[in-house]
């Protein structure tokens, strides 16, 4: 922890958002729908599991709202420095969109009250931090273990302990780390029979580690649902994959919209258009069909069949672009002009 607080101090938006009280103000004055469903929810959880969640649930509640602001003040609609993928809807469509599905689709008592509480915790502190110095330690990003280092204050400050909740802390720290998504192409290439992508999220190789260093870790439950949650984790964060066809193209539109925006090449200017042409073509085949996979069993229950209808469509949808614009661009080609194609033809297959 002190390493991590060290290595990643608070930047200007934790100073300015600094506490749970004025982070409850500004979702009230800007956001007061969430307040209704945090509301709804949370009296259902208590219903399921009982009033001794109270507390737990409270500070999980303020957590929530502290780590929600900050991120729609740091990179999102209420600050100067707009990220079109990591911003506070990206947190809201994990929190309210893929663990709602989890639990409508299979019940409140298909998990923990401690790991509902830690998932939706990760939705939204997974990706607080985006502008840090690419550089990894152990195979965790610096962006993630920023987030890290501001979590653990944002658990200090909604009042979870170090001591009493210490187990709480590791366990949101390393689904975190396991969001670390490697997109490196694979050695072999796309298309190859031999190809065994390292890429992906870090989560099951975190696991794996675990696993590892503690051969006896099936029996001990503490460490059962660590790494039952850092998984589910990893698929809720990636389950773009099987949501509808029209969801998944427009989470790809958004990353592209924000790696060109980080890469400062206009999408109204050719420069844009061949990395945009490939993120959309090759990008996409290789993130859906090499990198992804469902790492766990609740992931693949609930979002596994929409991954098996998208997949033809993927590929045609690759296939419809490069007829209609390879093999070479033509210099009036923009980046918007590809996006503005992808989402026609995603809306013609959807």
């Amino acid at each position: 922890m002190d390493s991590l607080s060290t290595q990643f101090p608070p930047d200007a938006t934790e100073l300015r958002v600094r506490d749970i009280a004025l982070a409850g103000a500004l979702v009230r004055e800007r956001r007061s729908d969430l307040f209704a469903i945090m509301s709804d929810v949370g009296g259902s959880f208590l219903k399921t599991f009982g009033k001794a969640y109270e507390g737990p649930l409270k500070r999980t509640q303020d957590a929530l709202a502290l780590s929600f602001v900050r991120m729609a003040s740091r990179h999102g609609s209420w600050g100067q420095d707009f990220h079109h993928y990591h911003n506070e809807e990206h947190a809201l469509e994990l929190l309210n969109g893929r663990l709602a599905r989890v639990r409508l689709q299979l019940g409140w008592k298909a998990l923990e009250p401690e790991e509902w509480l830690l998932l939706a915790l990760f939705a939204t502190c997974h990706d607080l931090r985006q502008r840090e110095f690419p550089h990894f330690e152990g195979s965790v990003g610096s962006n993630e273990r920023a987030s890290i280092a501001e979590t653990q204050r944002i658990l200090a400050l909604a009042q979870f302990d170090p001591e009493r909740d210490a187990e709480f802390y590791q366990t949101l720290q390393a689904m975190i780390a396991g969001s670390t998504f490697d997109a490196r192409p694979d050695e072999h290439g796309l298309n190859s029979a031999d190809a065994v992508s390292s890429g992906g999220s870090l989560a099951p190789r975190l696991t794996r580690e675990l696993q590892i260093a503690q051969p006896q870790w099936n029996q001990d439950p503490v460490l059962r649902r660590r790494a039952r949650v850092m998984l589910l984790s990893a698929d809720l964060d990636t389950a773009n994959v099987g949501e509808p066809f029209m969801a998944l193209a427009g989470s790809a539109v958004r990353l592209v919209q924000e790696r060109e925006m980080r890469a400062g090449r206009p999408l109204d200017a050719h420069v844009s258009a061949e990395p945009v042409f490939e993120f959309l073509t090759e990008g996409q085949e290789r993130y859906f069909f090499r990198l992804h996979r469902f790492v766990s069993e609740l992931g693949r229950e609930v979002f596994g069949l929409g991954k098996t209808i998208n997949s033809p469509k993927v590929k045609l949808q690759a296939d419809l672009l490069r007829q209609r614009f390879g093999p070479n661009l033509q210099p009036q080609v923009t980046g918007q002009a590809l996006i503005d194609a992808f989402l026609e033809t995603a809306s013609s297959l959807a």
